[in-house]
């Protein structure tokens, strides 16, 4: 060790006059010192940013994207300006009745209604139909579509309940 000489101060004295006041003895350790900064960049460039981030492990032979949030719809104002209506009511399934000879047939000798209905509506509505407009239960429903694109129906009525009665009744007889 050198002896101290008049204006120059050893290494050694100088870490220990640092040690005293609180600083690191290498200056690598204040906050905003410029060696600092330079020691994290070299080691921001070695290392890398992302280094740390563990891989993900795919176990299965697809890949599906992960499920993300999907919030219910808060509309400003409703698109629509009034509720559309049921359109397949007891009126609008039955469209008419069919008095073609045939027709008139099926009724005197099977006790059988024909009707021509709404495309749309099935046994279940043409049945519903039939019971609320003319206060008959029907046994059995057929249905067909014609070569027009029309429904026929042919309503089966039971054997308590007279067809010409109801033809009558509705008056195309």
């Amino acid at each position: 060790m050198g002896a101290n000489v008049r204006g120059s101060l050893d290494s050694s004295h100088l870490l220990q006059l640092r040690a005293e006041k609180g600083a690191p003895a290498d200056g690598l350790g204040v906050p905003n010192s410029p060696t600092t900064k330079a020691q994290a960049a070299r080691k921001a460039a070695v290392k890398g940013t992302n280094s740390h981030k563990a891989k993900k492990v795919y176990t299965k032979p697809k890949f599906f994207q992960p499920k993300t949030l999907h919030l219910a719809r808060t509309p400003k104002y409703e698109r629509k300006a009034t509720a559309r209506f049921a359109t397949l009511d007891q009126y609008s399934v039955l469209k008419q009745p069919l008095n073609t000879e045939t027709a008139m047939k099926k009724i005197e000798d099977h006790n059988t209604l024909v009707f021509l209905v709404d495309v749309r509506a099935n046994k279940r509505h043409i049945k519903d139909a039939v019971k609320k407009l003319y206060d008959v239960d029907a046994a059995k429903i057929n249905t067909l579509i014609r070569p027009d694109g029309l429904k026929k129906a042919y309503i089966r009525l039971p054997a308590d309940v007279d067809a010409l009665d109801v033809a009558n009744k509705i008056g195309f007889i």
